[in-house]
């Protein structure tokens, strides 16, 4: 499997280096994007994410179901994901319980099986304990979510500040 794991904070670069790393593929790209412009600053958001995306690239937008984008992705594309933290917003926001999510990431991580792609997603882990139960949830459901793609992995990058730290071979 060549599943390349993107890890960061915000505005660290993760965007940015999926996008070039798909380019420099050399195959058709599909973009499954999770992102919902719930308001004016999302939809800005997603304007220049789209603006910084070859117009070639084929872009599946799947909030929901992930799964689904990713099985209709034709065999030869690489396939980027971004990003696995909205994912995991909406399906929470959706009224998913972790088990039903972490499920769904198992199954993503099998249909990729074979692929060549890069996913995105928040550390969101490294700050304050949230005060709040759904926010803890989230963090804690990212973070498992997070494993599960990290142990599939082929490499995966920790990006800070527009740099890439590689943790695949940190046990």
């Amino acid at each position: 499997m060549a599943i390349i794991l993107l890890l960061g904070g915000a505005r660290s670069g993760k965007s940015a280096t999926a996008v070039r790393l798909a380019s420099d593929s050399g195959s058709p790209v599909t973009f499954i994007a999770t992102a919902i412009a719930g308001d004016g600053e999302m939809a800005e958001r997603i304007r220049r994410h789209r603006e910084a995306r070859p117009a070639a690239w084929r872009t599946v937008e799947a909030p929901l179901d992930l799964l689904g984008a990713v099985q209709a992705a034709a065999g030869g594309d690489f396939v980027v994901i971004d990003c696995l933290t909205l994912w995991v917003s909406n399906l929470l926001g959706q009224g998913a319980t972790a088990i039903q999510i972490e499920a769904a990431a198992d199954g993503i991580v099998e249909a990729l099986e074979g692929r060549r792609c890069v996913v995105v997603t928040n550390e969101v882990g490294l700050g304050i304990v949230p005060v709040n139960e759904l926010a803890r949830q989230f963090r804690d459901v990212l973070g498992s979510v997070n494993a599960r793609f990290a142990v599939s992995a082929e490499r995966a990058l920790l990006m800070v500040a527009g740099r890439a730290l590689d943790l695949t071979a940190v046990e």
